[in-house]
């Protein structure tokens, strides 16, 4: 590895040469199924046709002009983005860090607009919004926040998927603005919470004049079976994030929101250089528009089904597998130990995975995972896994 990058990476010992669907191909040649899409960036894999046709075009005609003009990739890019969400307006910046850096400023400008001088922000227990500062103070991660003292201030801390905590924090504090949640936690260990979680946030967002925010950044994009995880709960939050499958691996960030929360942000009030640039945005219109034509998020809805199903059967009554939970192609396997070993040996055969929470193998394939390909999924896991709780 270059001496001349910062070490804030541990990375493992493969450099990745070339891509094509579920696979890739190391410097020496050597293949591997992607069963984590970049952490759940590639929706679509790698080298999808849509995706290099649209960035060579674009690339051939504009990459940038700044958002001093108007960006006719951007507006195009909005109003698909409208159409098929729900919402009303989007800001868009690089990343999913800024996706959630917006939507807290949203949430605190509209705030002060309503005459709350000192707004909070409620939070929950593992969750992860990202590394810049007051996505770090939101994360509830102490490991991420470790070193970078003192925190952004504004955020009250509930354990996930607790709605009786909330209502406690209602009761006793008179400045709580919203709620920042992911509907599934990813980086927390793949927490799905009860069927009526989000529901319920919902209607106490409503009683209290909180706005709703979900931070679909990991969960979004097809991942859960839907476009967004919450539209299998039926509710509408009033802002969501959305970044990492957006643009499959192009940089990118969305901060999307309606009603009042859509009216909040105005010229001087945020902004970015490259946000929504034309060849970003080209590359996020693609996937959407692949998304929608290929019906990619059913497929990983009956494809995800099946996966969990196959590894809950293939794990029925082993010593030392907790629970295999999830929802789609978002799918976790808690072990009753640390089991970060696994990602190495995994490598070693020819697949890539992710532990995340210690414990948990974080599954995250690309959302056009063929059967055929899930099936050598299960087989090499299940082997891997089997022999390291045997041997730990």
């Amino acid at each position: 590895m270059s001496d001349s990058l910062m070490a804030t990476y541990n990375r493992l010992p493969v450099t990745f040469a070339r891509g094509e669907g579920v696979w890739l191909w190391d410097t020496e040649g050597r293949r591997y199924l992607d069963a984590l899409a970049g952490i759940a960036v590639c929706g679509l894999g790698h080298a999808h046709p849509a995706v290099r046709d649209a960035l060579c075009e674009q690339a051939g005609t504009l990459v940038h002009t700044s958002n001093l003009y108007g960006v006719l990739e951007q507006q195009r890019l909005g109003d698909l983005l409208i159409e098929q969400t729900g919402m009303e307006r989007v800001f868009f910046g690089n990343s999913g860090a800024e996706a959630n850096e917006a939507a807290i400023k949203l949430a605190r400008l509209h705030a002060h607009r309503k005459g709350i001088d000192n707004p909070a922000i409620l939070v929950t227990e593992g969750s992860f919004h990202g590394r810049t500062l007051a996505t770090l103070s939101a994360t509830g991660n102490r490991k991420v926040q470790a070193g970078f003292e003192p925190l952004v201030q504004g955020f009250v801390r509930v354990p996930y998927d607790d709605i009786e905590a909330i209502e406690t924090a209602a009761a006793n504090r008179s400045n709580i603005v919203a709620i920042l949640v992911e509907p599934i936690q990813g980086e927390g260990g793949i927490n799905v919470p009860a069927a009526d979680y989000n529901a319920r946030l919902r209607a106490i967002c409503d009683r209290e004049g909180w706005l709703l925010i979900h931070d679909e950044i990991q969960t979004g994009m097809g991942r859960t079976g839907r476009l967004l995880a919450h539209q299998h709960d039926g509710v509408q939050p009033d802002v969501v994030t959305l970044a990492k499958g957006l643009a499959n691996g192009v940089p990118i960030g969305a901060c999307l929101a309606r009603g009042e929360a859509a009216d909040t942000f105005g010229p001087g009030s945020h902004g970015s250089t490259f946000g929504g640039n034309p060849l970003a945005a080209r590359a996020a219109r693609a996937v959407l528009e692949t998304l929608r034509d290929e019906d990619l998020c059913s497929h990983a809805d009956t494809i995800g089904a099946w996966l969990m199903e196959a590894l809950r059967e293939t794990f029925a009554g082993t010593p030392g597998v907790v629970e295999v939970r999830g929802r789609g192609l978002m799918i976790g396997i808690e072990l009753d130990r640390p089991c970060g070993v696994l990602v190495g040996q995994a490598l070693e055969a020819g697949l890539l995975i992710n532990v995340t929470a210690e414990r948990v193998i974080r599954l995250l394939p690309p959302l056009i995972l063929q059967q055929a390909e899930a099936e050598q999924l299960v087989e090499t896991l299940t082997g891997l896994v089997r022999r390291f709780l045997e041997t730990d």
